[in-house]
């Protein structure tokens, strides 16, 4: 595979598993020294092994999103280590699902704390970096869920203000050399959408063929594809690509 993330770091929130460790993945694997800040210590330790163990530069902390204190230290500890922070990608996430007459005050806060306030932590301690040395890539993870989805009022509000933050960004930071794009999952095979068969009581398997049928292109979604996506937006050689939302979901929506 090309190197053609040599000498960058890249610094992926909730990167421990699925879509987020992925894309840690991909950017090691083209050169990049990688960082991961997760709440999960377990898969933390997991994903740390299986990067070392294939020989890649990592960094890793176990942090919350949702604490300023823990991201900014985690930020400086990154640029400490590898000496630059070159891409940040606003993976980390979480789901409360309900109805929204059934949806608690703490499933709407808990949802909005990790997607919103998180990325504007990182984000906020990233760009300092990036500002200086004029150059930056800002990825955020949005979800198909932000055009609308039944049980879903929290998170689609909150992917959907993903990408409001994904296009004021590219505005105000174009002029530093950073760009700023958002990713849009659709139906994607992680743990996250094991739970929601979980929740809905139905296998993993059927949830998956459910959602093939409403496919396009006949699969369902891989976390590579989505690491594939980001690594387009993470390009040195994508310069003249900001504000933009790509949705990755085999269809115009998935």
């Amino acid at each position: 595979m090309s190197k053609r993330f040599e000498g960058r770091t890249a610094l992926v929130t909730g990167g421990s598993r699925g879509i987020g460790f992925k894309i840690a993945e991909r950017f090691a694997s083209e050169g990049a020294n990688v960082a991961i800040i997760d709440v999960n210590e377990e898969a933390l330790n997991g994903a740390e092994k299986e990067l070392t163990d294939q020989g890649y530069s990592v960094y890793i902390k176990h942090a919350s999103v949702t604490e300023r204190d823990q991201v900014e230290q985690a930020i400086q500890e990154v640029v400490d280590k590898f000496g630059t922070l070159d891409i940040l990608v606003n993976n980390a996430g979480v789901i409360r699902d309900n109805m929204l007459f059934k949806m608690t005050d703490e499933d709407w806060l808990t949802v909005m704390d990790v997607h919103l306030k998180g990325a504007f932590y990182a984000t906020r301690a990233a760009q300092q970096h990036m500002t200086k040395q004029k150059y930056g890539r800002i990825v955020n993870i949005s979800s198909t869920s932000a055009l609308g989805n039944r049980g879903q009022t929290n998170y689609a509000t909150a992917k959907a203000g993903l990408q409001g933050f994904t296009k004021t960004l590219s505005i105000e930071l174009g002029k530093f050399g950073i760009t700023a794009n958002a990713v849009a999952p659709g139906f994607i095979e992680t743990d996250m959408t094991k739970a929601t068969a979980e929740r809905i009581g139905i296998s993993f398997e059927e949830l998956i063929n459910a959602s093939v049928s409403q496919i396009p292109v006949g699969r369902s979604g891989k976390p590579e594809d989505i690491a594939n996506a980001v690594a387009f937006f993470a390009d040195e050689q994508s310069s003249f690509v900001s504000g933009q939302v790509l949705y990755v979901a085999g269809g115009p929506r998935g």
